[in-house]
């Protein structure tokens, strides 16, 4: 499983991201690497399909869903739907991505 935290520098989210993934992976005994990647200008953020800080994967997956829709990346923070922090998604969200990635593969 690979799981990625995409960021930007002097996020204030990035670490409290980081450490509710680690929860979550813990909490379901799974043991791997979450790679955090530093996202460093517009054009990284475009490649990246980047929709702000800090964004979580799992397998690729955005814990959130399908990006199709959105055809804008740039550096900025993000907000999750549903979501009682700003910033974080909701730890079900992850939970749930993590549990769909651990069933596809």
């Amino acid at each position: 499983m690979k799981v990625e935290v995409l960021y930007v520098s002097e996020c204030p989210f990035h670490p409290a991201a980081v450490k509710l993934v680690k929860d979550v992976l813990a909490a379901e005994g799974i043991s791997t690497e979450v790679y955090e990647v530093l996202v460093r200008d517009e054009q990284m953020a475009c490649e990246l399909e980047f929709l702000g800080s800090p964004t979580i994967r799992i397998d690729g997956r955005d814990v959130a869903g399908d990006s199709k829709t959105t055809k804008k990346f740039a550096i900025n923070c993000r907000l999750y739907p549903g979501s009682e922090l700003i910033g974080l998604p909701p730890a079900e969200m992850v939970h749930r991505a993590v549990l769909e990635a651990r069933q596809w593969g």
